[in-house]
């Protein structure tokens, strides 16, 4: 089968134009979870195998990516993870692990406050921003058998699976 000139031209247009609607479509679900949604911190560092879940997709976690409230963040069993949150909150992930921020308002001049992190599996590493400083009683971190109120501290969390 051969194609002349013009066919392989109409043909190398229709793949740019589906490429280009791909890139388009990545790009919009990295972006956010809504367009203009201020990032709730972001992604320091990674090694090994690490996610970010976001609107039904996952995306592999690179450093200096932005995490948004409602993000899951899930390592494998090579995978780390560390981000630093805007009120300076930190946060770091061990192997085989899987949270998810369930809310972040850090708005203190209008003092609208609160953290929410809810550990399914895993091992968690915490140091507490702003948020814990400012309104301790707004921080909260669920698993699946309990819930720790923070009133600024460190801790290291691990969650086992049943």
């Amino acid at each position: 089968m051969s194609f002349n000139a013009h066919q392989l031209a109409y043909v190398s247009q229709a793949l740019m134009a589906k490429l280009c609607v791909g890139i388009v479509v990545l790009v919009l679900a990295a972006a956010g979870p809504a367009l203009g949604q201020t990032a709730a911190g972001r992604i320091k560092t990674v090694s090994g195998t690490a996610f970010v879940g976001r609107q039904g997709s996952e995306i592999a976690a690179v450093a200096g990516q932005p995490v948004f409230e409602a993000d899951a963040l899930r390592t494998g069993a090579d995978g780390r993870l560390a981000l630093t949150l805007k009120d300076e909150t930190r946060l770091s992930l061990g192997p085989n692990s899987d949270v998810r921020l369930e809310k972040f308002l850090y708005a203190p001049g209008e003092a609208r406050l609160g953290f929410t992190l809810r550990i399914a599996r895993g091992l968690l590493a915490y140091v507490s921003g702003r948020i814990a400083k400012l309104s301790a009683e707004n921080v909260r971190l669920e698993t699946p058998t309990a819930i720790i109120g923070v009133r600024g501290t460190r801790l290291v969390i691990q969650v086992e699976q049943p």
